[in-house]
């Protein structure tokens, strides 16, 4: 990169000696201004048009994300950093969507990593200007051009962004798809939390495709199902004769996410020799394959999600701190289905209309009650779970709208008034105690039949009846398959 052509860099900080550390590791890369309060910062930014700005986050009068908030206002094509050597970021954190700050680098920062998150930064900044300009260009000379690539954008978005997150008018989803919107343009990394089946690895690919890496690679993977060195080498890559069964090289999915994103599900799960691995590995942006002499550089953003709490796991010494903090840029907590009732109709009509389509089945949907019970209910497996529930009431059913005969029975046991409605059935239906008893014994028959498919081994052993006693009560009903 020649002298004229190095992008400006105005760096922001109250203390002389950290602003001189900076000067002398981006000197060689960028042209460096310097500034020691936030008053001369903004003269330096009128003077002239920098490419980003790396600011000290405790600075007299106004804090870091409090100027870059006002800069993103006046000098939106401005890539903004915070520097900050305190661990109680949790300030820090919440303001970086709403400054829209590129990167929070913690204290004491690392020369290379430096160096090689300004120079994406920038380039970034220049390539989201560059589409920007192209857009414009492309919007004067071929309206139809720009049909088609406003067509495949907006396709791509619909495919692996909000369309595939179901929420209702009211659901507490709405405020965090705003703010994955927020912060997905910016090369943050960011912590899912929340419960397994709530739709984590969604919001991740939500963050990939409406950012600008949405055209490079999204990799997945499950940090929690491997052991040490099976998932190093599956992150990391291998030489052929690293280890047993190593007969060829192999690219690890951080060299194969280069330019876009990768998403480590089940973080918490990571063993403490593990986590020292890969906290290397994003302080240093390059990997070395297991057996390999030589790093390779890295461009990539981090989504890792948990269903634990990793801030416990810090205090506890079961998660490295400063890893914590690594990933935890933005943090974005999923709520469980249970807190989720009015998203319970649109998820269950949407996985049966899938499931329909991939089973080849049809229904005419939910009864009322059905609906009643699922949306009182706890749903501890979550989003899964319900999908599960769905496909098995589908394939149970008879085509005709699925009733609370098809659910099972922890849904009806967990109903608050399930079991008053049934008493109170029991005694308005006229007759002896004998025959209402006997009424409701044929109706638990039935319900335990339609169930189990009419398998009447599996219904004799969940109702504790030999086959022999059941085949009688069932000859004493009259119930016969399909009734």
């Amino acid at each position: 990169m020649s002298q004229k052509t190095r992008p400006r860099v105005l760096c922001v900080d109250d203390e002389v000696r950290s602003l001189e550390t900076l000067e002398r590791t981006l000197d060689d890369e960028f042209d460096v201004v310097l500034a020691t309060s936030v008053e001369e910062a903004r003269q330096k930014l009128n003077d002239q048009p920098v490419a980003a700005i790396l600011c000290d986050q405790r600075m007299p009068g106004q804090s870091g994300v409090e100027f870059l908030a006002q800069v993103r206002e006046l000098w939106p094509e401005t890539a903004r950093f915070i520097l900050s050597g305190y661990t109680e970021s949790e300030g820090i954190i919440r303001g970086l969507s709403e400054a829209g700050i590129f990167q929070y680098l913690p204290k004491p920062w690392h020369p290379e990593q430096l160096v090689l998150s300004v120079k994406n930064a920038c380039r970034l900044m220049e390539l989201q200007s560059e589409n920007s300009r192209l857009s414009t260009e492309v919007k004067l000379t071929s309206p139809q051009v720009e049909a088609q690539l406003d067509a495949k954008k907006n396709l791509l978005k619909r495919r692996f962004a909000f369309d595939e997150i179901i929420r209702g008018e009211s659901s507490p989803l709405n405020a965090l798809c705003d703010q994955v919107a927020r912060i997905a343009p910016y090369d943050i990394s960011v912590l899912i939390t929340g419960p397994s089946g709530s739709g984590k690895e969604l919001f991740a690919r939500a963050l990939h495709y409406n950012s600008l890496r949405a055209d490079q690679p999204f990799v997945v993977e499950n940090c929690g199902a491997l052991p040490d060195e099976t998932l190093a080498s599956e992150l990391f890559g291998h030489r052929k004769g690293a280890f047993t069964g190593a007969i060829s090289d192999h690219a690890g999915l951080f060299e194969q996410a280069d330019g876009g994103s990768i998403f480590l599900d089940e973080i918490g799960d990571t063993s403490p020799a593990f986590q020292v691995m890969l906290l290397r590995v994003l302080q240093e942006q390059e990997v070395r394959r297991m057996g390999a002499e030589r790093k390779t550089p890295v461009n990539v953003r981090v989504i890792a999600a948990t269903n634990r709490d990793l801030e416990e796991d810090v205090r506890q010494g079961r998660f490295r701190e400063d890893l914590y903090y690594r990933l935890a840029g933005v943090s974005l907590a999923l709520p469980g289905l249970q807190q989720r009732p009015g998203d319970i109709p649109l998820l269950a009509e949407h996985f049966l209309e899938r499931a329909s389509a991939a089973l080849g089945r049809r229904s005419q949907g939910f009864t009322a009650r059905t609906m009643e019970i699922m949306q009182a209910y706890s749903w501890p497996g979550n989003v899964r779970e319900l999908e599960h529930e769905v496909r098995r009431m589908l394939v149970l059913s008879d085509g005709q709208r699925l009733d609370t005969g098809l659910l099972t029975p922890k849904l009806l046991r967990e109903h608050p008034d399930c079991d008053k409605r049934q008493f109170k059935d029991l005694l308005d239906c006229p007759g002896s105690l004998k025959e209402r008893i006997e009424l409701l014994e044929a109706q638990l028959l039935k319900e335990t039949l339609i169930r189990n498919r009419w398998n009447k081994s599996r219904s004799a052993k969940e109702l504790g009846l030999s086959r022999v006693g059941l085949r009688s009560k069932l000859e004493r009903y009259g119930l016969q398959s399909g009734e």
